[in-house]
């Protein structure tokens, strides 16, 4: 039975009660009033009797209805022995509402923050720090509706503290976050999302609507009360306008469309209108990604935060996602690593590089475009300047005591003046990490033979006469739809899972798999220190070579003897791959490596792979990974295994469907990507940005051609 059907049967037609005061208040029955309903009776409570609160205006058969109306409660009362009134009843009125149910029904307050906004949120001069640890210092940075913004950063940078400050879960130390409205209705799915196992999936769904949930609820209580109270008219008189207030509330939130946004969702987010009574246990955990983002969509908000939204989502999800959220004017800020969701979908990227914030126009690919052209600029007028203080300095020492101390005196005043406009900062420039896999001798030709292979879970078939032959130093992504069986292919690889029937074998000469599961963080032992957790899987290594790696992927000198058990989640699957990648192989078998992995790492591991002379087998939703590394890609489609000899554009260009898809993309990207503007159309923050980048290169340029002419004049 479906929300609505529900309401319908326990609010209007389900009660003996409500037969008997259709007649006295019409407008709570069969349906909800209009919301410019004004209940013609209010009740003044005096003596356990029920008077109008205008005598004047209610005519003699008003009053002969309420007196026949309590003959009738109280015959009705003595027949079902119902005398008694619920302890609890007080806590049914609107006046003793918790203060958040009191809030959602009360008019807009003032904006927080120290300016005012037209839309979305800006966020000006957040400082956050833990500790003796700076983490944010004078962030600034702001979206509006129908922006997307992009937050990018190492992990650790405090990408996801902002989302939590801007969400209310956590206070900066100082500045403030200005809404463009108090009320604003602001979701954020974080990185760890829940589900209850327990529920259905349209219990899941439901629980979306708290609001909407709570009144329902409590009209379901008032009603009860109701019929528990018939020999109190002036607790009667109460419950009535408070069952109108309820009613009228339900109107205002949508309630009866609850079921209809459901449904309209879930095939949207692919499931089948059975899948309703199907528990979210029995889902994988991709499908239960799904859930909970339905549920964030299905709020409404006002604003969407969004921490890694791809995880656990096959290619076909991301690309519905994109498209979902492409089309929404709710403004909205992603955290995500997926380099082609941030270039789909992204208008403005905010970068967090050690606690300060910059932001760029476009979308990712266009933000590095920025970076390197902002990084080479900034870095010349830092060297010119630097030459110039230096010629200064050197003019003010040789000349301060001669006859020439006015030419110093001059100089000095000059290099005050640079140092009163202030000092053009050094642009911060991050190392690029360079790690290898360790190899042992090569393996022989053949590395994996899959003949006449069938595999069934339950009575589900996952693979059906699939064959394979995977050959030394190749390097194949393995594609398809969650559910379809890409992680038990890999298992069966490993023979950790066995086939219902034929084979699956490894080469015999010199196979070595090194395995990366896709929860590997799971399976650490929570009681070892950090560098405990690599050094005992790590031939060859010495410890401070251990360190280096650590180090490489932010581990600083003071985490090595933490505990497993205190990392965070990110934490845990980086100190994973750092166990992963010191164990000697000839063949790396990958289950979602970038899983949980930074843009820097994920850049990192993608020339490791390329660099290693091995077989590769990977699964990866990252479309941007799987261009980088692979030359082979393999779809498992109906249970069987569809074999594309080449890279990525190849399966691209030989699979109709989804050349088609990343057609659209593009297409898309080209009319997203920002036209040449007209002098008197361009703002003027536009034409501030343009004359700068003007000036820096004319610098850099003169820089270049031009000797320091006076540099040995006074010599």
């Amino acid at each position: 039975m479906d929300l609505a059907t529900k309401l319908h049967s326990t609010f209007f037609i389900g009660s003996p009660f409500i037969d008997i005061v259709k007649k006295t208040k019409p407008s709570l029955f069969p349906g909800p009033p209009h919301p410019s309903f004004s209940s013609p009776i209010k009740a003044t409570h005096d003596n356990n009797s029920l008077k109008p609160s205008k005598p004047s205006s209610l005519s003699t058969s008003h009053t002969r209805k309420l007196s026949q109306l309590s003959s009738k409660l109280s015959a009705l009362a003595l027949e079902e022995g119902t005398s008694a009134v619920l302890d609890d009843i007080e806590s049914l009125f609107s006046e003793n509402l918790n203060p958040e149910f009191d809030r959602r029904r009360g008019s807009k307050g003032s904006i927080s923050g120290a300016s005012s906004i037209s839309s979305g949120v800006r966020l000006e001069n957040i400082s956050k720090s833990y500790g003796d640890v700076t983490l944010l210092n004078n962030v600034t940075w702001e979206v509006k509706n129908g922006e997307k913004v992009g937050l990018v950063g190492v992990n650790g940078a405090g990408k996801t503290t902002q989302l939590r400050i801007i969400a209310g879960q956590e206070v900066p130390d100082s500045g403030n976050v200005i809404k463009a409205k108090e009320n604003m209705k602001i979701v954020f799915l974080s990185q760890e999302f829940e589900v209850s196992l327990t529920r259905t999936v349209r219990e899941e769904f439901l629980s979306a609507f708290k609001e909407q949930m709570e009144i329902a609820g409590r009209l379901e209580r008032v009603q009860k009360a109701m019929e528990k109270s018939v020999n109190d008219l002036d607790l009667m008189g109460r419950l009535l306008d408070e069952f109108d207030l309820l009613q009228k509330r339900s109107v205002d939130v949508d309630l009866d469309k609850v079921d209809e946004k459901i449904d309209k969702m879930m095939p949207g987010l692919g499931f089948s209108p059975e899948d309703s009574d199907r528990l979210v246990a029995s889902f994988s955990g991709g499908w239960q990604m799904r859930i909970s983002l339905g549920k964030i969509l299905l709020q409404d908000p006002d604003l969407l935060l969004l921490d890694e939204p791809t995880n656990h989502l096959d290619l076909d999800t991301i690309e519905w996602l994109e498209k979902y959220l492409g089309k929404q004017d709710v403004p909205m800020v992603i955290i995500s690593h997926d380099r082609a969701f941030l270039d789909q979908l992204c208008t403005k990227i905010v970068e967090t590089e050690l606690g300060v914030s910059q932001t760029f126009v476009g979308n990712y690919s266009e933000y590095v475009l920025a970076k390197a052209a902002w990084i080479e600029a900034q870095f010349a007028a830092w060297e010119k300047q630097q030459k110039e203080i230096e010629q200064t300095k050197d003019i003010i020492n040789r000349l301060a005591a001669g006859a020439r101390s006015g030419r110093a005196s001059s100089a000095e005043k000059k290099l005050e003046k640079l140092e009163n406009e202030g000092l053009i900062e050094k642009p911060f420039i991050r190392k690029q990490t360079r790690i290898r896999f360790p190899e042992p001798r090569g393996s022989g030709k053949l590395v994996v033979a899959i003949q006449n292979m069938e595999f069934r879970y339950e009575d589900n078939v996952l693979f059906r006469n699939a064959n394979l032959t995977i050959e030394r130093g190749e390097k194949i992504a393995i594609i398809g739809p969650n559910g379809c069986g890409k992680s038990t292919l890999l298992k069966l690889i490993m023979g950790l899972e066995k086939p219902t029937s034929g084979e699956v074998v490894l080469g015999q000469h010199n196979v070595l798999p090194n395995y990366f599961e896709q929860n590997q963080a799971e399976a650490l032992d929570l009681d070892k220190t950090v560098l405990e957790t690599v050094v005992e899987v790590a031939e060859d290594w010495r410890n401070d070579d251990i360190k280096g790696l650590l180090g490489r992927c932010n581990f600083k000198s003071d985490m090595l003897d933490r505990k497993v058990s205190v990392l965070s989640g990110g934490e845990k699957a980086r100190l994973a791959f750092c166990k992963f990648m010191v164990k000697p192989s000839t063949m790396l078998v990958l289950d979602e490596p970038t899983n949980h992995l930074d843009i820097p790492s994920k850049e990192m591991l993608e020339e490791a792979i390329s660099e290693y002379s091995g077989t590769v087998i990977t699964v990866s939703h990252d479309r941007y990974f799987i261009r980088q590394i692979v030359n082979r890609v393999i779809e498992i489609k109906d249970g069987c295994l569809r074999d594309y000899e080449g890279d990525y554009n190849y399966y691209l260009a030989r699979n109709l469907d989804a050349r088609k898809k990343e057609l659209e993309r593009e297409e898309e990207l080209e009319e997203k990507a920002p036209k040449v503007k007209a002098k008197s159309k361009m703002s003027k923050a536009e034409k501030e940005a343009q004359k700068k980048q003007k000036v820096l290169a004319f610098q850099q340029n003169k820089a270049k051609s031009k000797p320091a002419k006076n540099a040995k004049r006074w010599n």
